[in-house]
């Protein structure tokens, strides 16, 4: 099992697959992740240290620019994707939400689509849409595409690690009420858990699957 997690900036992963990786990761899956645009020295550390923690198997560090992927010819990105998807041939892809408010996750998630075509037989089997906090809850529901999970992964034993993954992020972590505060992502994973019986969850749309 290969899973590939797209995330556009440092730390959208953990906030929206951090459980996720720690779960496949645990039961012997290879988890990768794409961070798309490029971060400072510092960042790459916490981003590296974070997946360390929750077992990712390899991180790998495009160099768009952050907040100007509007900028850059769609086909750039749509080939660097393309490219990453068939070295890795994910099993299980994750990508953002085409919902949320920063147009930066809104490109990576049509980009992350055309890397992800069906008609390539090195495609993914399934793709899911993760929610990020600050992001896929920020935009303007019902006016734009509204976020209505359909499916729910039981993180209940990696909630604590998917915190602790957050807390290496120095520079993203912010007290509560924040919502990227440690205290708004136990709840949210309460919710999302709750909803479906189960103490933590993490919570996706599901594009496609190929069974």
């Amino acid at each position: 099992m290969k899973v590939l997690v797209v995330a556009p900036h440092h730390d959208d992963e953990v906030l929206g697959v951090g459980g996720t990786m720690a779960k496949y990761a645990a039961e012997g899956a290879e988890v990768y992740v794409a961070i798309v645009t490029e971060g400072n020295a510092a960042e790459c550390a916490e981003a590296q240290d974070a997946h360390r923690l929750l077992g990712v198997k390899d991180t790998i560090f495009f160099s768009f620019p952050a907040a100007e992927l509007d900028m850059v010819p769609h086909r750039e990105v749509n080939i660097k994707l393309f490219n990453l998807v068939g070295k890795i041939q994910p099993d299980l892809l994750f990508i953002p939400f085409i919902g949320d408010i920063h147009l930066d996750h809104q490109r990576i998630f049509l980009s992350s689509l055309v890397a992800a075509r069906p008609n390539n037989p090195k495609a993914p089997k399934a793709i899911y849409a993760y929610e990020t906090l600050s992001e896929t809850n920020w935009y303007a529901p019902h006016v734009t595409a509204n976020f209505v999970p359909n499916v729910f992964i039981d993180i209940s034993e990696h909630l604590e690690t998917k915190l602790q993954a957050m807390q290496m992020y120095a520079s993203q972590i912010k007290t509560f009420p924040d919502e990227r505060s440690e205290e708004t992502l136990r709840a949210l994973a309460t919710l999302r858990g709750s909803t479906v019986n189960r103490f933590a969850a993490e919570a996706f749309y599901l594009i496609r699957q190929i069974i």
